[in-house]
């Protein structure tokens, strides 16, 4: 991999060109290969009408995390299954934190597995995903 394919540079350029994550506000804390660490701050209108944070919200930063994480090794990777378990809920003003970590890294797929937590450490949800790689590159 060339310094100009990081995994943090990586992961910058799919962000460049997500505009969902970019209207969440997601940041990148940390890029490894297999890794990612992203957090977002829950605003008003990403709560539901039951006043906790909209469950499609929690799954899309998980699923960012799960993006980022599959694709450090500069191989195009596209979820092919993927689940959420939701655990506590989260409320408007909670930094959420996501952080995703290979399970298995095979020659065409990876498992995943990225635990949310809210800023008091707190587990929020558990989300799998398994990608398919593709020979291609990402950038």
């Amino acid at each position: 991999m060339s310094e100009h394919h990081t995994p943090a540079s990586i992961a910058e350029h799919i962000l460049n060109n997500d505009r969902f994550s970019q209207w969440l506000d997601v940041k990148i804390i940390q890029c490894e290969n297999g890794y990612s660490k992203i957090s977002m701050l829950i605003r008003e209108e990403m709560v539901n009408g039951l006043g906790i944070v909209h469950g499609g919200v929690t799954f899309a930063l998980a699923d960012s995390a799960f993006a980022f994480a599959c694709n450090s090794y500069n191989r195009r990777s596209v979820a092919l299954d993927t689940s959420i378990n939701f655990i506590k809920p989260a409320y408007k003003g909670d930094e959420l934190i996501a952080e995703a970590k290979e399970v298995h890294n095979g020659k065409s797929t990876g498992l995943y597995q990225i635990s949310v937590f809210n800023q008091k450490k707190e587990q929020i949800a558990l989300f799998k995903g398994l990608c398919f790689r593709t020979d291609h590159p990402v950038k």
